[in-house]
């Protein structure tokens, strides 16, 4: 809420009397950044007076939000204060007065507008556009005069929008800075009509002049010292964005936002084209407070030598293809390699190792393609697993009468199905632990583990049984230290199988 009437350095005035008119009324200004006219506050103040005035309808308070889009109500502070206290909770008035359907707000979707109008008459209170007048009683041309305007106010902005976006374009094709805050390590720097430099533009600065252009130029030279750095890691000695995002933060050097570096941060410096003296604009779309959206390379514009490089183009286009091969998708077999040349070079495998192999995935990756690390773990041993998952099965149907195989489980006597789930041991610090995972399906009803000694001829230890109906949709580790908890779910032999067999 302001008081229009008076500056900010006079005191309040006193309270005045209530007016006596029986029609009273808010008034509700708005000012778009877009109007380019710092005196549009006013304007509409004086003509929403005049006729306040002509139609006997007295003011007694004032909204105005100025530098306010009008495509939501979202940000307009005024707007939102006069429904909330005014329009919701005072009955001393019965209109609310605004110049024109526009300064209500340039809603995309009119229904919206339409929305706040209702509420209002809802609440008993009449939204008036003094430039339409008061609507007469039963009038339904004015119904259709006023959603016609609303039709106006939203198409405006689209086209405006449309109009900026040509514009922009069109600075980009030529070489130029479409606007927006630059990059790290870049600073604008303003050119004149004749394309000279001027000078650099600071934050928040804008060019005074239309045919005025501006372009982008190396900035502070420890952030393009910083820049290069990274191309010069990542290209020259193969180290990974991990590697140089921790070397980075172990030397105190702060990230574009002022934070710790991060494999993230690393690799949009390494993707940025910019870097290379090479402008694209118009990757992605954000119009009239829709949520961004990605463009299709083919509605890129790109322009190569825009202004000056921080790094050769050679070398950006020797970081584009490491980094493409970085972000491919290992394959299974890969994968598994990798887990196998750690296990020969450390003795074991965990997370925190996996940075010391040379193009190693991550351990997301291993989660995404396995379940877990321990998962990918256990599949180096595949062929030895599968040979002790053979015995077992063996067992079974040396005992059992009715055992077939179906997918990857066995349907016992027609009764119930058991999965065969080997395990070979994790080496952890100075202990070692089995890992299970319960298969969930409704098709599986027992998940048998086994445990054995190790990979290399692997002897089994023992067995756990672990029902569907008992075990939660998590992994299990059963440690060696644990005698207790062994003893309590173990079983030397297959026994417990056997008499669920003969049930």
């Amino acid at each position: 809420m302001i008081d229009l009437e008076r500056a900010w350095w006079e005191s309040a005035k006193p309270d005045q009397p209530k007016p006596t008119s029986e029609l009273c009324a808010v008034a509700y200004y708005r000012h778009s950044a877009q109007d380019r006219q710092e005196n549009s506050v006013a304007i509409q103040q004086e003509q929403v007076r005049q006729w306040a005035e002509e139609n006997g309808v007295v003011i007694i308070q004032e909204f105005a939000d100025r530098g306010k889009s009008g495509l939501t109500a979202e940000g307009r502070d005024a707007f939102n204060e006069m429904m909330e206290e005014w329009v919701r909770k005072r009955m001393d008035f019965q209109f609310i007065l605004c110049l024109d359907v526009s300064r209500w707000g340039r809603f995309q979707d009119i229904d919206l507008s339409a929305t706040y109008s209702a509420e209002c008459k809802r609440f008993g209170k009449l939204v008036i556009y003094t430039t339409l007048g008061k609507p007469k009683e039963n009038d339904q041309l004015y119904q259709v005069q006023v959603h016609f305007e609303r039709y106006r106010a939203a198409q405006y902005s689209k086209e405006l929008s449309d109009k900026v976006l040509r514009g922009c374009i069109k600075i980009a094709q030529q070489g130029f800075w479409a606007g927006g805050k630059p990059p790290y390590a870049f600073q604008r720097l303003l050119l004149d009509e004749t394309r000279q430099p001027l000078h650099p533009l600071l934050a928040g600065q804008r060019k005074s002049i239309q045919n005025q252009r501006v372009t982008l130029c190396p900035g502070d030279e420890h952030q393009v010292t910083v820049v290069k750095r990274i191309f010069y890691e990542f290209v020259k000695e193969r180290r990974l964005p991990q590697q140089i995002a921790a070397s980075l933060n172990t030397d105190g050097v702060l990230s574009p936002g002022g934070k710790a570096w991060d494999t993230g941060k690393v690799n949009r410096v390494l993707a940025n084209q910019l870097y290379s003296g090479t402008l694209v604009y118009n990757k992605t779309t954000q119009k009239l407070k829709t949520p961004t959206c990605r463009n299709p390379e083919s509605k890129w514009v790109t322009k190569t030598d825009a202004f000056d490089s921080i790094v050769d183009s050679d070398v950006f286009e020797q970081a584009k293809q490491l980094l493409a091969e970085s972000c491919r998708l290992p394959t299974t077999p890969e994968m598994l390699d990798c887990l196998r040349r750690l296990l020969e070079q450390f003795g074991e495998v965990r997370q925190g190792l996996l940075g010391k192999v040379t193009r190693s995935p991550s351990s997301g990756a291993y989660k995404k393609q396995f379940g877990s690390l321990d998962a990918a773990y256990q599949a180096v041993f595949d062929e030895d697993l599968a040979r002790v998952r053979d015995d077992v099965e063996s067992q079974l149907r040396l005992q059992i009468p009715d055992v077939q195989k179906y997918d990857n489980f066995l349907v016992v006597n027609r009764k119930f199905s058991v999965l065969v789930q080997p395990s070979v041991p994790v080496a952890h610090g100075y202990n070692q632990y089995w890992y299970f995972r319960p298969d969930l399906r409704t098709s599986v009803d027992i998940t048998l583990g086994v445990a054995v000694t190790g990979h290399e001829g692997p002897q089994i230890i023992g067995y756990f049984p672990l029902p569907r109906l008992l075990v939660r949709n998590r992994s299990i580790r059963l440690y060696g230290s644990s005698d207790a908890r062994l003893e309590m779910y173990g079983y030397t032999g297959l026994d417990v199988i056997f008499q669920l067999a003969r049930m």
